[in-house]
């Protein structure tokens, strides 16, 4: 951990609200990412990320430093996700949205897999296509396949870190990202 980040939760450990912005700021769009890509639903990723920075903040205290914040902030993260599709479960509202065309515009929507804009407005067609296409094949895996394929895959995290957020063995993280990462071969088959 930098310096400066074991500066700034010290700071936040003080209930100082500048650090609490600065950590907001610092990690607003990976938080946003995965609860978008766990939940499928965008108004729900936001109120998901606004609850992940507001327990961060009452339950600094503990992080007790033996991991990266990032991991730390990330099994928060995923845990929230998680009580947030059994809630959505027990009331059946598992709806999606669409994405939007905009979806550049929003934090961390491009983020997956689409290629960079191209001035051909048949290959921006075609990239937009691919992101819903993924973003429903993964909406569709099982939350514990999708959350592994988000934090590998989307958001880079090595097995080391996937292991620690997951409390997954990593053969386990290993063996279940490889049949996350069949399941979309096939559903994205169809496709294309």
């Amino acid at each position: 951990m930098s310096l400066r980040e074991r500066l700034l939760l010290r700071r936040l450990r003080e209930r100082d609200e500048k650090a609490f912005r600065e950590i907001v700021g610092l990690y607003r769009d990976r938080v946003y990412n995965l609860t978008y890509r766990m939940l499928g639903n965008r108004a729900e990723a936001e109120d998901v990320s606004q609850e992940v920075f507001i327990t961060v903040f009452k339950h600094i205290e503990q992080f007790r430093g033996d991991s990266k914040f990032s991991t730390w902030l990330y099994r928060v993260t995923a845990n929230h996700c998680k009580n947030r599709i059994k809630y959505l479960a027990r009331r059946h509202d598992r709806g999606h949205d669409e994405l939007d065309e905009n979806m550049d515009d929003e934090p961390g929507g491009g983020a997956l897999t689409a290629p960079p804009a191209s001035p051909r407005p048949d290959r921006q067609l075609e990239g937009a296509e691919l992101e819903r296409l993924m973003q429903e094949a993964i909406a569709e895996l099982d939350e514990e396949h999708r959350l592994l394929v988000v934090l590998r895959d989307v958001e880079d995290l090595s097995y080391d870190e996937i292991c620690e957020i997951t409390g997954l063995a990593e053969g386990t993280v290993k063996s279940r990202l490889h049949r996350a990462r069949l399941a979309l071969r096939k559903k994205l088959q169809k496709h294309l």
